[in-house]
């Protein structure tokens, strides 16, 4: 029940289009998050076919693909949602906001940890590519449509392909 309560406050605080409580049941972002969160419980007890059979359900019907073995902090927020893809060994942290058409993804190359660590706070934007065992700091911005392949340190403003850091905020 908490969880619900959380996304209600989430999507009101994120999305000027929320008008009412039970919308919340309409928004991809919590249909695909709330299977996430009992296809988790079936993973960490190693049930991983009925863990992937519940999010590939998921992903057919909001679009959002999460892999149960990804770690998600609390207040995350997709937005608009088609097309989002966080990997098996993704961490994200808290109050963290997704745009679609985002990869949290591995590069192919790598064994074990394959996946980016976001900290909290972090903004991504539409079609953004984070990609590898890299970690996001905390506050960053990461522009529309940017490709990033390396770390960023807190409060950076990444944009571009690759992603470059154009500004960093160093009040936060």
């Amino acid at each position: 029940m908490n969880f619900i309560k959380e996304q209600i406050a989430v999507i009101k605080a994120k999305d000027p289009a929320f008008k009412k409580k039970y919308e919340v049941f309409l928004y991809p972002s919590f249909i695909a998050q709330l299977k996430y969160r009992l296809s988790r419980f079936f993973y960490k007890r190693g049930c991983y076919f009925w863990a992937k059979y519940i999010m590939e359900k998921a992903k057919r019907k909001t679009g959002i693909e999460i892999h149960p073995g990804a770690k998600i902090g609390k207040g995350l927020f997709i937005d608009h949602g088609f097309g989002v893809v966080i990997g098996e060994t993704a961490e994200i942290g808290d109050n963290v906001t997704i745009y679609h058409g985002v990869t949290l993804g591995g590069t192919g190359k790598e064994k074990g940890k394959r996946h980016p660590t976001i900290g909290n706070n972090v903004f991504i934007g539409a079609g953004a590519k984070i990609l590898g065992n890299i970690k996001i700091g905390n506050n960053v911005k990461i522009g529309a449509n940017a490709v990033v392949l390396e770390d960023v340190v807190d409060g950076a403003t990444v944009v571009g392909i690759p992603g470059e850091t154009v500004k960093i905020n160093k009040n936060i």
